[in-house]
């Protein structure tokens, strides 16, 4: 699969989410490809998140991606499965919009409700489009990537450096630098490359070219 020259969407439920997930991917494609990054809830809503919005920026920015390609979505967290049908809406709207090639977002393995509310909405919205679902460690159970994705040292610690920026989730485990760099080995050991971030296929779109 190429990344390089298309659209690529990436979509998230709340900030960190797209870091998380793959934000080492994103700082290897990020320059080549035409990038959108976009999440559903700001969680401005809670108090005690309420420094989180200005920390995704600043954290998608060390990943090398513009404030103008950033969306911030208008959903409450916690009650994505009461809007299905304005998510739905919403993402029919940034298909017209921006007309993806290539869509990240959760993968099916996760239990959170938000995150997987998106995604069956996301399926539902952008058929006939390649969706490939990253994994959130802390609400992912029974993950197993089954597309690989090579990155390099430099995004990995551009990955690292991107999630230092939350000071809000410091003390989280899920944080933790060591335990980011050790998610990519293990994936880079299953494609037999240094590091790889991991997704599962949600779907596949792909065409047969025949050379004379």
């Amino acid at each position: 699969m190429f990344f390089f020259g298309k659209r690529v969407l990436f979509l998230g439920a709340h900030p960190d989410d797209i870091e998380l997930g793959c934000g080492a991917l994103l700082h290897h494609v990020v320059k080549e490809t035409d990038v959108l990054c976009v999440t559903l809830s700001d969680n401005q809503r809670n108090p005690d998140l309420k420094d989180v919005k200005d920390e995704h920026y600043k954290s998608m920015a060390v990943l090398g991606v513009p404030k103008e390609n950033i969306l911030l979505g208008p959903f409450t967290t916690r009650v994505f499965p009461d809007s299905r049908q304005e998510i739905l809406e919403y993402f029919l709207k940034l298909r017209g919009d921006f007309n993806p090639d290539l869509i990240f977002t959760h993968s099916r393995q996760d239990v959170h409700q938000d995150h997987n509310t998106m995604t069956d909405e996301a399926l539902r919205a952008f058929r006939g489009i390649t969706v490939l679902g990253f994994d959130v460690v802390r609400s992912s159970h029974g993950f197993f990537p089954h597309f690989l994705a090579e990155v390099t040292e430099e995004d990995v610690n551009a990955k690292i450096e991107a999630l230092s920026r939350y000071e809000t989730y410091r003390d989280k485990y899920y944080f933790n630098g060591e335990l980011t760099r050790s998610i990519m080995v293990r994936h880079g050991a299953l494609a037999e490359c240094p590091f790889a971030e991991g997704f599962d296929i949600l779907r596949i779109v792909g065409q047969f070219e025949f050379r004379k």
